[in-house]
C-alpha cells in the first residue's frame, strides 16, 4: 500500500515539475515578447480622443499586433503635455490648438502630426446662474481665470476683442483647471474660460452657465495630434498611430450611447456630464488639411501682436507631411 501511495506521489511530483517548466518557459517567452516591443508613449487630457482610445483599448492591441507597446500619461493641460514632449518624457501629445504655438515660439520641437473635430460648442467662459453678468460686455471689471499657454487663453483674447474689450479692462488669473474649479465653485472668481469636460462640470455641478462658446467667436479649440522628433523619424509608426485612432474616432461618432457609458466609468463624472460633453462635439482624427494650418496661424497671428509670444511664426513649417 505504502509503495502504491509512494508511486502517486512521485507521478504527481513529477507532473508538477514538468507543469512548472512548461509555465516558465511560456511566462519567458511571454516577456521576451513583451520586451521586443517598441514603446510609444501618447500624453493626453481626460475626455479627449486619446483618452477615449484608452478607454475603449483596441488601440493598445492594433499597435501591439504591428510590434508597438502603447504607454499613456494623463495631463491637466496641453501647456503641460508640450513640456513634457520637450523633455523626451512623451513621443506624441493630443492638445487644443493654442499649446504647439506658445511652444514652437519658444524654441521647442514641434511636429504637428493630425488633427481632430471642432469643440467649439464645449469651449467658453462660464459665469454663475445668479451672476450679474448676463453678455460678454458685462465682463467689464470681472475676474476671468484661464489657463495660460492653453485654449482658454485663445479664447479670452478672442471674447475680450468682440466685447470691444482689452485685458487691461479686465482681471485676469493665470489658475489650472484644479485650482479654478474651487475657485469658481466657491465664488472666488466671476468667469472661468476652460473646456469640455470642465465646462459641462461647471454647468451641472456648479451652478454655471456658458455666456459665450467658441462658435460665437470663431474659436474652434480642435484636436490635434503633436510630436516633437519621434513622427518624422518613426512614418510607419505614425501612420498606425492615426490609423487607428481614426477608427475609435468613427465608433465614437456612431456608438454615443456606449460612449457616454465608458467614459463615464473612465473619468468618474456622471452620465449626465459626459452626455453634455459628448452630444455638443464629434469626434475625427485625420491629415493636417490648410484649413486648419491657417486656424493654426490665426492664433499665433493674435499671440504675437498681444506680445503672449516674442517670435512670430510660420506654422505650416512644422506640419508632418506622411506621403
Amino acid at each position: 500500500m505504502r509503495r502504491i501511495i509512494r508511486r502517486i506521489f512521485y507521478v504527481l511530483f513529477a507532473a508538477f515539475i514538468v507543469g512548472f517548466t512548461i509555465w516558465g518557459y511560456t511566462l519567458t517567452k511571454s516577456d521576451s515578447s513583451s520586451a521586443s516591443l517598441q514603446t510609444i508613449t501618447i500624453g493626453y487630457q481626460a475626455g479627449d480622443p486619446i483618452s477615449v482610445s484608452k478607454a475603449r483599448g483596441q488601440l493598445v492591441k492594433e499597435m501591439k499586433k504591428k510590434g508597438y507597446r502603447v504607454v499613456f500619461k494623463e495631463f491637466q493641460n496641453g501647456a503641460a503635455e508640450m513640456e513634457a514632449m520637450s523633455s523626451g518624457t512623451i513621443d506624441f501629445a493630443r492638445t487644443g490648438d493654442t499649446p504647439p504655438i506658445t511652444s514652437i515660439a519658444s524654441g521647442n520641437k514641434v511636429t504637428i502630426v493630425a488633427t481632430g473635430s471642432s469643440k467649439a460648442k464645449g469651449s467658453g467662459i462660464v459665469v454663475n446662474k445668479n451672476s450679474s453678468i448676463k453678455s460678454i460686455k458685462d465682463l467689464k471689471g470681472k475676474k476671468i481665470a484661464y489657463t495660460s499657454n492653453t485654449s482658454s487663453q485663445y479664447m479670452v483674447l478672442k471674447v475680450l476683442k468682440k466685447a470691444g474689450l482689452t485685458t487691461s479692462d479686465v482681471k485676469l488669473v493665470d489658475m489650472s483647471q484644479s485650482a479654478a474649479a474651487v475657485a469658481f465653485a466657491k465664488g472666488k472668481i466671476d468667469a472661468w474660460a476652460n473646456w469640455d469636460p470642465y465646462t459641462s462640470q461647471a454647468e451641472l455641478k456648479y451652478n454655471g452657465k456658458m455666456i459665450v462658446n467658441g462658435s460665437d467667436v470663431n474659436v474652434n479649440n480642435r484636436d490635434y495630434l503633436l510630436s516633437g522628433k519621434y513622427a518624422g523619424n518613426h512614418k510607419s509608426a505614425t501612420k498606425l498611430l492615426i490609423k487607428y485612432l481614426a477608427k475609435d474616432m468613427t465608433w465614437a461618432n456612431t456608438h454615443k450611447s456606449a460612449l457616454i457609458t465608458m467614459m463615464s466609468k473612465e473619468l468618474k463624472l456622471s452620465k449626465a456630464i459626459v452626455a453634455r460633453q459628448v452630444n455638443r462635439r464629434s469626434f475625427a482624427m485625420h491629415a493636417v488639411g490648410s484649413s486648419q494650418v491657417a486656424e493654426e496661424q490665426a492664433i499665433a497671428d493674435l499671440f504675437y501682436q498681444q506680445g503672449i509670444i516674442k517670435k512670430n511664426i510660420d506654422v505650416s513649417k512644422d506640419v508632418l507631411d506622411l506621403k
